[in-house]
């Protein structure tokens, strides 16, 4: 696939693996300091911990509100099915601590897995991208849940222009190790 950008995430919402592109695509995550200081690029941390994410996530009022609700009922559903999971414990008690906005999400107790839709992201090397996402449901198993997420630009659209820069930009860059699963 190599002009959609695909990648798993875990229940606590770091990215596992991925293709190529995402790394292009979601640069300001992965050069994030919050994926500095945590070995890995994590959406949650990004979005809530980061001030850069205000600038990534276009029309920052509507579509990071939207997205932090999401994020925060993917936590909680993942706090559901895994209880006792010291990471994700960890993760919940540090965004409540230094996010606001986390904690106000939080405590609103939605559990909502959404499986499509449409982000407007800002890249610093192409602009503005429209995309839609699919994250096709996967069979649970017993303990560890893995989202993959794939994004993809309209046929002919200015954002397939941009999608296809960035990926021939991600074919040029050298090989990265992918991050494995805990």
């Amino acid at each position: 696939m190599t002009m959609s950008a695909a990648f798993v995430r875990n229940g606590c919402q770091d990215i596992v693996a991925d293709n190529a592109l995402p790394r292009t695509l979601h640069a300001p995550v992965f050069d994030s300091p919050t994926t500095a200081q945590h070995g890995r690029a994590d959406i949650a941390r990004y979005l809530f911990l980061d001030p850069g994410s205000q600038r990534f996530f276009v029309d920052w009022d509507a579509a990071a509100v939207a997205t932090a609700v999401a994020t925060a009922a993917l936590l909680r559903a993942e706090a559901g099915r895994e209880p006792h999971d010291r990471a994700l414990r960890d993760l919940v008690g540090e965004l409540s601590t230094l996010s606001t906005e986390f904690r106000s999400q939080w405590a609103a107790h939605d559990v909502r897995i959404r499986h499509d839709g449409s982000k407007r992201l800002w890249h610093p090397q192409v602009g503005d991208l429209d995309l839609t996402y699919q994250s096709p449901e996967l069979p649970v198993s017993n303990r560890t849940v893995y989202d993959p997420t794939v994004y993809t630009a309209e046929p002919g659209s200015t954002s397939e222009e941009r999608l296809r820069l960035l990926a021939s930009l991600a074919a040029t860059q050298p090989a990265h190790s992918t991050n494995q699963p805990r």
